[in-house]
């Protein structure tokens, strides 16, 4: 149990960083998918 604590400690942040922030890399993901999608009516009505 002693080895277990240090352990929590100096692998839990990292992981709960690593989390949020792939969380919010996410929803930006989503933001540009959805540009990309709408790109070709975006250029039609250039046209």
């Amino acid at each position: 149990m002693d080895q277990l604590m240090p352990f929590i400690s100096e692998v839990g942040f990292p992981i709960i960083v690593t989390l949020y922030l792939l969380y919010r890399i996410e929803s930006k993901l989503d933001a540009v998918v959805q540009s990309i999608q709408s790109l070709p009516e975006r250029l039609k009505k250039v046209e």
